[in-house]
């Protein structure tokens, strides 16, 4: 059920302060900035071939992203995969006795519905699944 790689989720403390790395070092295009006020983030996303990478930038001090730079400072974050059915996919995951962060995905940036697992249980990775939301 796992298709890909879907992107790389890195932790930055300004959009405004890394975009232009990676568009200007690296060569690479910024494709959308979006805010997913539900993780209190905004978004930047790339295309390196057939994988995204997301920046992240918290809006607040206590949303996610916050916490995690004010632990680790800037830098990965997250591992997301691809599934074609996302649900089944938290199924089997917790049927492998996987700590699901999220029972049931909830919508995500770039139009897709998303779920985490619980890194203590994915060997140190947070670890997300993402599948297109059908309309």
């Amino acid at each position: 059920m796992i298709t890909k790689i879907d992107h790389l989720g890195i932790a930055v403390r300004s959009l405004d302060e890394a975009v232009p790395f990676y568009e200007k070092s690296l060569g690479l295009k910024c494709e959308h900035r979006e805010e997913v006020a539900s993780q209190k983030v905004r978004t930047a996303f790339f295309t390196v071939g057939e994988v995204h990478l997301e920046l992240l930038e918290p809006t607040s001090p206590d949303s996610p992203i916050a916490k995690f730079l004010e632990k680790n400072g800037e830098g990965i974050h997250h591992v997301a995969f691809g599934t074609t059915d996302i649900e089944a996919q938290l199924g089997q995951a917790a049927a492998g006795g996987c700590r699901l962060i999220n029972e049931e995905p909830f919508e995500g940036a770039g139009g897709k519905l998303v779920a985490f697992l619980h890194p203590k249980s994915t060997h140190g990775v947070l670890t997300e699944l993402c599948a297109p939301i059908a309309r």
